[in-house]
């Protein structure tokens, strides 16, 4: 361990940290959390907001009333945190009314840090914030400074969900006879892991599989058969996803990729044959996060379905897709009368607060969009008889308060990928067209 690890810290929080994760002050082990008053007041702002930054602000302010009640002197003396450390609230550069000096809240981290650091000149202090310009600026100014990272999972650490074997050709040929065989001793592999038999002899014959629950074997996938309302696999990856949709007992699954390579797609296909023709869910609920790409246009004009459409639309395009594509699915030959029905609901995700979902095949699209809290308050509203589809770009984030290593979508996948529900495909071929797939890897 380095002498700067083994000593005592001082860490300067941001307020889009506390935001993002309103915990966070408690993730800090034996150190000096320092919250400059200018962050409460910040984060004040938010408070009213009916979204989950709103409910971030108001659990901050919960939590911190809380601590208060603990300390004899007050934040700004001190208090003990439950893990470990010390919190304080500084309270330099505030008038008689407790309001701070009208100057720009990253100008006033920077100032107080420096404070910090001139008081206690053997402590090193840190600001730890989630805006890059602010680290800069703070670099510049020969201040330490980090992202939040407790909850970080970087793409190239991101669990991938396949894996490559090469066994001895009888080996591949024994398994597409018997539809199993024993996993090779010294392989580590997780629950629904897809596997590619590749015979070591360099033959072409291989096989998919996938890891059984007790990771002892591979199996067979499910056949395909006619394929997903009128989709069919084209690539292996696909065939991966296919059979974790197609599985009821995979009450969870996750599919990360690039745009075109038929995320949504599958999705939504599976959902359309689980409700229609297998019948094993009720009714298919699809649900995007109201993230804007570019400028946001404002309010919009009109009801409520109105106001909302722009954000569904490419939802409501690949359904068409699917009904011109399969022409008719289980007498259905749009999806608009299923709307109306009631059999298919699309929404912003923002609706699925307080939600008890039974029985429902959900599909969250553009799920990088989403912060770790989000993605736990959409699983947790999932009811037995559920199943949840996530389907993420973690290349092509909107949201600003994400990146593609602290997104909600790469939080989920990292946490579940041990367990005995989920499955996790990262489809990599493009299919869309050429033109498209080219854009997504060059651009």
């Amino acid at each position: 361990m380095s002498i700067l690890n083994s000593m005592r810290k001082n860490y300067v929080l941001d307020a889009n940290v506390l935001l993002h994760d309103p915990t966070s002050l408690t993730h800090f082990a034996d150190n000096t959390v320092i919250i400059p008053i200018d962050v409460i007041q910040e984060i004040d702002q938010f408070k009213r907001e009916m979204s989950d930054r709103g409910q971030n602000a108001r659990q901050v302010s919960r939590l911190l009333d809380e601590l208060r009640g603990t300390a004899a002197g007050g934040l700004a003396a001190g208090v003990k945190l439950p893990g470990g450390g010390t919190l304080k609230v500084y309270c330099d550069g505030m008038d008689q009314l407790g309001t701070t000096r009208p100057t720009l809240a990253d100008d006033n981290i920077l100032r107080i840090a420096q404070t910090v650091q001139q008081d206690e000149p053997d402590v090193p202090v840190i600001i730890v914030t989630k805006d890059i310009n602010l680290r800069i600026r703070a670099d510049a100014m020969g201040l330490r400074t980090q992202d939040y990272e407790s909850d970080r999972v970087g793409l190239s650490d991101l669990y991938t969900g396949q894996i490559e074997l090469a066994l001895a050709r009888e080996d591949v040929e024994k398994f597409d006879s018997a539809g199993s065989i024993a996993l090779p001793e010294g392989v580590v592999a997780y629950p629904n892991e897809y596997v590619l038999l590749k015979p070591r002899d360099g033959a072409r014959r291989t096989a998919l599989g996938r890891i059984s629950a007790d990771c002892r074997q591979v199996q067979a996938l499910l056949e395909s058969g006619e394929g997903l309302c009128g989709i069919r696999p084209r690539n292996q990856q696909q065939y991966y996803a296919m059979d974790a949709l197609r599985d009821t007992r995979i009450q969870l699954v996750t599919i990360m990729g690039k745009a075109g390579t038929g995320k949504s797609l599958l999705a939504l296909a599976a959902g359309l044959h689980a409700v229609l023709r297998s019948r094993n869910y009720k009714g298919l609920l699809v649900c995007r996060p109201t993230v804007p790409l570019g400028r946001d246009l404002g309010h919009l004009p009109g009801g409520i379905e109105q106001k909302l459409y722009p954000w569904l639309q490419p939802v409501f395009d690949t359904l068409e897709f699917l009904f011109d594509s399969a022409g008719d699915i289980a007498g259905r030959k749009n999806w608009r009368e299923l709307w109306e029905a009631g059999t298919i609901e699309v929404q912003p995700l923002s609706y699925i607060r307080g939600r008890n979902i039974a029985h429902q095949f959900v599909v969250v699209d553009e799920a990088q969009n989403l912060t770790p809290l989000e993605i736990k308050t959409v699983i947790t509203r999932l009811s037995e008889g559920s199943k949840v589809v996530l389907t993420g770009d973690p290349w092509q984030i909107d949201n600003p308060y994400v990146d593609s290593g602290s997104n909600g979508f790469n939080y989920l996948v990292n946490h579940f990928r041990a367990e005995l529900l989920a499955a996790h495909v990262q489809l990599v071929k493009g299919e869309r067209g050429k033109l498209a797939e080219l854009a997504a890897n060059l651009l």
